[in-house]
This record gives structure tokens, sequence and C-alpha cells, in this order.
């Protein structure tokens, strides 16, 4: 589909990734930008219809969903990343990973794909991350939770493509943000990232393998985990 003349919604828009997608979507042509967050007034962009939306709040989406009915695009970019581990990190934190990772973009797939068939199908973008195909011990309830958003993926491209919607997974490894800014490794610039996604949605690419790193990890699945984790560990010099 062209992003030109489009209705979008972008999730976690008050910053980084989701900022970026907001300013890449006006340069695109996007005829209504909806930038969703926790806390509206950070959202500091012109010319977009701010939305109050936590995405771990099913009152909330169900509000938003009210209020953006003309919505042909959805962008399920926010998210967090807390540093816990699985086996010896607290239980909370790592409940509360998975439902702003997996459970938001999902309760937001559900709210938002009957809009989208009735506006004629439109298109899905969920923002991933090359941590969906392998994992440190520090970052286990980020792999996990958004390993749950790569089968999410899959699963609602299929049961989505009668009506019409097109699904997409971006995968990346560390994007210049705020996220990742204490870590001392190659990184795409937001901007690369949002034109990628944005791409994709165009041309009808279903995931996008948006870094080096996206592809490295990826080319890697066929291998039995001691070798792929022993590639893996020694391309990071661990």
């Amino acid at each position: 589909m062209d992003i030109s003349g489009a209705v979008v919604l972008v999730t976690g828009a008050n910053r980084g990734i989701g900022a970026e997608f907001v300013e890449q979507l006006k340069k695109r042509g996007a005829a209504k930008i909806y930038a969703a967050a926790r806390d509206a007034s950070a959202i500091d962009a012109h010319g977009v219809r701010p939305l109050e939306l936590d995405i771990t709040n099913a009152n909330q989406i169900e509000a938003a969903a009210t209020a953006a009915g003309d919505v042909q695009v959805l962008i399920n970019n926010a998210g967090i990343s807390t540093g816990t581990s699985l086996v010896a990190g607290d239980e909370a934190t790592i409940r509360r990973e998975m439902d702003t990772n997996f459970y938001g973009p999902m309760l937001m797939t559900r709210a938002f794909a009957p809009i989208l068939r009735s506006n004629g199908g439109g298109a899905i973008l969920n923002v991933i991350s090359a941590l969906s195909w392998f994992t440190v011990p520090n970052a286990g309830a980020y792999s996990a939770s958004k390993a749950a958003a790569w089968a999410l993926t899959d699963s609602t491209r299929l049961e989505l493509t009668a009506q019409g919607t097109h699904v997409v997974a971006v995968h990346m490894g560390l994007v210049d943000t705020d996220m990742a800014q204490g870590v001392a490794a190659p990184k795409i610039a937001p901007s690369d990232l949002a034109n990628a996604g944005l791409d994709a949605i165009e041309s009808g690419a279903q995931e996008v393998l948006a870094d080096d790193w996206a592809q490295f990890i990826k080319s890697g699945l066929t291998l039995d985990p001691k070798s792929r984790y022993e590639q893996i560990f020694a391309a990071l010099g661990a």
C-alpha cells in the first residue's frame, strides 16, 4: 500500500524509534498520524493527533480504537527492556516485560483488526528484534517477549490474510536511541530503521532484517544450539 494519504497509528511515539516513525510518515505524506504514548503530553511532533495510550491497559486500547476508527496502518512499536533474567530475575518485572512487548501488541492487533478490515485491509507493522532469535543471560525476559512477538506476527499474518491485512515484522540489532546509549557497539540510525519498515509496507515484504546483525542472527537459525551460540558469542567477543 501507499503511505501517502494513509491514516497511521504509532504506539510509543513520544521518543526513539516511535518518534522517528512519525517523522518519516510525515515526510511520506501520511494523511493523518495518531501518535500514541502513555503520556500524550510528551509528544512534541507537530501536525499529529496525540493519543493517551498505555498498551497494557485494555480500557485505553478500547478508547483508542473508538477514537481512531479511520486507521489503515497500525505500527506496534511501544516496548520496554528491563535487563531481567528468567531464572533469578523479579517475576513481576518479567511479567511487565511480557505484558508490554507481547500482550500489548496482541491486544492492539485484536482491537484494530476489525477497523483495518473495514478500511480496506491495510497493514500492521510490529517492531521486534534480533533478540527474538537468541538471548544472553541478562536479557531473558526481553528475548522471551520478543520471541512471542515474532510468533504473534506470523500467526496474525496468517489469520488476517483473508481480510487483506499485510503484516510486517521488523528485526534489528542495536538502534541509536536512549535504550541502547550505554552499549558500545554498531547501531542503526532510527531513521534507517523506520524507513526500512515503511518500505516493507509499501513493497509488500513480510520481514525486514534492518541491519547486518539481524541478518547474521537469522542466518544461523538452522544451526544446532551449541554451534549457533558459539558463533554468536564469538561475534560478540564473549
